[in-house]
């Protein structure tokens, strides 16, 4: 009898390598510890993580929760073996998401599931979730890394996360105050965020061939550094505008781009007329266009289109929030108005692409 038989088999054996995990910790404590405030109560390895609310200055306090994740945007991470933004990527859209309603990120939890346990691609990772929960504030208090031999393809995983925010209840935005008359203001996008992907994907690889390591025509970047621009937060610039005029309602531009998500913040009676002519779009839309030979209405109902956000405003403070929008380093445009109607979205004008740098 060998030595193998003698021993038996390991959980090694099944190919989930608990050591390589528990080698990665350290270094990952490093950079996540740096997420935390004072309200975190235990250090990452607990089995549950406790955050103690600060609830001063609410009357009426609200926890708003959602949880996404990253989609086929992870292909090109793959593609590339660039895992550094993808984190990034997955906490801004979380925190864009209950930024709608007016909400505060206060914490954040990640899972990451993949087939062998690459403790380098991990860290990377994960550095990348602990940065953008920096940028936006919030504490990295938990997650879940788990190794499944046969559920994913190797070299390859996948990413969620769940984040909590806060917000007084009188606080909060809903888009009901919204009439007629109301104006749009959109924020700009830095490139395709996190949607779209699929379709992105068949352009660039199957129908005009190209490899990452290309260049992408018109748009002065790699392919691969182009579709790897990470989904930007607007989180800390619109609650320095909410402290300064009434925000009646914000959308974030996700999948169904404007089309479709817009509407979701209309009161009955409510639609949206929007001038195509008030913004240039990132050269990257204008090459997926143009290659892949999709129509403007597929285009807007994909992408984003340069537009990454929304928020309605009253006409006497969309100067004010234009200025304090600019000053705080987005670009801000007035695209729209609300008008009576179904809750739709009206487009007018002509769509422009700006040029490479």
């Amino acid at each position: 009898m060998d030595d193998a038989k003698k021993s038996g088999l390991s959980y090694r054996d099944a190919g989930v390598n608990i050591d390589a995990w528990n080698d990665a910790l350290g270094t990952i404590k490093t950079f996540v510890n740096r997420t935390f405030d004072d309200n975190v109560l235990r250090d990452i390895g607990s089995f549950g993580a406790m955050y103690q609310l600060d609830l001063q200055g609410m009357q009426e306090p609200v926890l708003v929760s959602s949880v996404d994740g990253v989609g086929t945007k992870l292909k090109i991470a793959f593609m590339t073996g660039k895992h550094d933004t993808v984190g990034i990527d997955l906490v801004s859209h979380c925190v864009n998401d209950i930024l709608v309603q007016g909400a505060k990120p206060i914490f954040f939890l990640d899972y990451l599931a993949c087939g062998k346990l690459d403790t380098n691609v991990v860290v990377e990772v994960l550095r990348g979730v602990a940065n953008g929960c920096r940028y936006a504030g919030c504490a990295l208090i938990g997650g879940e890394t788990a190794e499944m031999p046969g559920m994913y393809q190797t070299d390859e995983y996948d990413l969620a996360g769940t984040i909590v925010g806060i917000v007084d209840r009188q606080r909060i935005v809903d888009g009901s105050t919204i009439q007629e008359g109301d104006l749009l203001i959109g924020l700009g996008s830095s490139g395709l965020h996190t949607n779209g992907y699929s379709l992105a994907r068949k352009i660039c690889f199957e129908v005009a061939g190209l490899s990452c390591d290309d260049s992408m025509p018109g748009v002065g970047r790699t392919v691969g550094e182009a579709l790897l621009e990470p989904h930007r937060s607007y989180a800390k610039v619109i609650h320095i505008l909410a402290r300064v005029v009434t925000i009646k309602g914000m959308a974030h531009i996700t999948g169904g781009g404007i089309t479709d998500n817009v509407p979701r913040i209309l009161p009955d009676g409510l639609g949206v007329k929007v001038d195509l002519s008030t913004w240039e779009a990132p050269p990257i839309f204008g090459f997926l266009e143009r290659t892949g030979q999709v129509s403007q209405a597929e285009m807007l109902r994909t992408f984003n289109m340069g537009i990454g956000y929304v928020i309605v405003v009253s006409p006497d403070d969309a100067q004010r929030a234009l200025h304090v929008l600019n000053q705080g380093g987005e670009a801000a445009f007035q695209i729209g108005t609300v008008i009576s109607g179904e809750q739709q979205v009206y487009y007018e004008g002509d769509m422009t692409y700006a040029a490479s740098h």
